[in-house]
């Protein structure tokens, strides 16, 4: 009888601006899961868009895992929408007035055309993230490999960039793309950085945007890094049919937008998690012998995905009043401001409000699953 391949577990954080403050509420009832002192329990991290600023923040704590996710904790709990991008109304003026300059030059002039300056958070990360010590975990045995997704706007890839162990290689499949490098501040810009809303930022040469954009298999690379255990952590906006309103009118701005943003940072981590758990069922449908005989070579992988229990697009109208005032009185016209546009300014609303609500959801959703998250942390 052939011997079970040995766990290797991959950790995959998804995109979602703000709302990636409910991964750390999840993290953080792992961690009470978990003894104390305990070293990083995912060999393999993968994070994209908001996600990657949390998958590199675990990656470089990787010696104490608590210790890691507490310093995420304080960075998520304490974080103002000031510390992300430029709030003041001068900073609003000047990125209208650069959107007004490149129209009217019919594009033939480069600014950095975004709606928002995130110019603190590259300030931020290099405070909070000391990213030299990724490379201390992978060589001290704590990581196997970081993997930080971005889009590439000159080819349309999306392209992985990993820093791993030596013998983890470079893969190509179509319209992504495993490279390895070594990570800092630009790759999490890059990831992060939400077409319109954020300016595109250069890594290796060339011009990159947020992650979710053409992922179109969020769980592949956690897969080419040789996991076969994973733990999946979304962010969706709405968790069932019963969360659903009726439109009454004509959809604001505001909610068409929220609808494109949940299209790219939610339904394609979904999707791609339930082809996975198709391909399982079909995996364990199939006996050794008949593997064999058809050459499949489809393999079992575990997976555990943890998805809000509660709809953050609503949790997230309660609290549109804590938004800067300036970035309010932008967004009141285009409907955000209410109920119904919520979705898309829940991933702009990084207020301590917000955030803490969201990993006090994250906690008590993990601490739901805690028998299922023992079991999937046994080796």
């Amino acid at each position: 009888m052939a011997t079970p391949p040995t766990p290797l577990r991959g950790l995959i954080l998804s995109g979602g601006g703000a709302r990636a403050a409910y991964q750390v509420g999840v993290l953080s009832a792992v961690a009470d899961m978990l003894p104390a002192g305990v070293t990083n329990p995912f060999p393999i991290i993968c994070g994209t868009s908001a996600g990657a600023i949390n998958a590199a923040g675990l990656a470089a704590g990787a010696h104490d895992y608590r210790l890691a996710v507490r310093g995420l904790e304080q960075v998520w709990a304490n974080m103002t929408a000031e510390q992300v991008y430029r709030t003041d109304i001068l900073a609003f003026v000047r990125s209208l007035v650069r959107w007004a300059f490149t129209t009217a030059a019919g594009g033939r002039v480069m600014t950095r055309s975004a709606l928002l300056d995130n110019t603190p958070l590259k300030r931020l990360l290099r405070l909070v993230i000391n990213f030299q010590r990724i490379d201390e975990s992978i060589r001290n045995g704590h990581l196997r490999a970081l993997s930080i997704t971005a889009s590439s706007y000159s080819t349309g890839e999306s392209v992985a960039f990993f820093e791993a162990a030596e013998e983890l290689e470079e893969w190509t499949r179509a319209r992504r793309l495993g490279r390895r490098s070594r990570i800092n501040v630009s790759h999490l810009l890059a990831s992060a950085a939400i077409p319109l809303l954020f300016p595109a930022e250069k890594v290796d040469g060339s011009f990159y945007g947020d992650g979710a954009v053409r992922q179109l298999a969020p769980v592949s690379p956690a897969l080419h890094l040789g996991a076969n255990r994973l733990l999946v952590i979304g962010v969706s906006g709405n968790v069932s049919a019963d969360h659903q309103r009726e439109l009454s009118g004509y959809p604001s701005l505001a909610q068409v937008l929220g609808h494109v943003l949940n299209s790219v940072f939610v339904d394609t981590l979904e999707a791609d998690v339930e082809r996975l758990e198709r391909i399982n069922h079909t995996v364990g449908a199939l006996s050794r012998k008949e593997r064999a005989q058809n050459n499949v070579q489809l393999r079992h992988i575990e997976v555990l995905k943890i998805y809000p229990s509660q709809p953050i697009d609503e949790i997230a109208a309660e609290h549109t009043r804590e938004l800067p005032r300036t970035l309010r009185f932008f967004l009141h016209g285009s409907g955000a401001t209410r109920s119904p546009g919520a979705s898309a300014v829940s991933y702009l609303l990084f207020e301590p409000g917000f955030t803490r609500r969201l990993m006090a959801l994250g906690y008590q959703d993990a601490k739901a699953r805690e028998e299922e998250i023992r079991a999937f942390m046994l080796e």
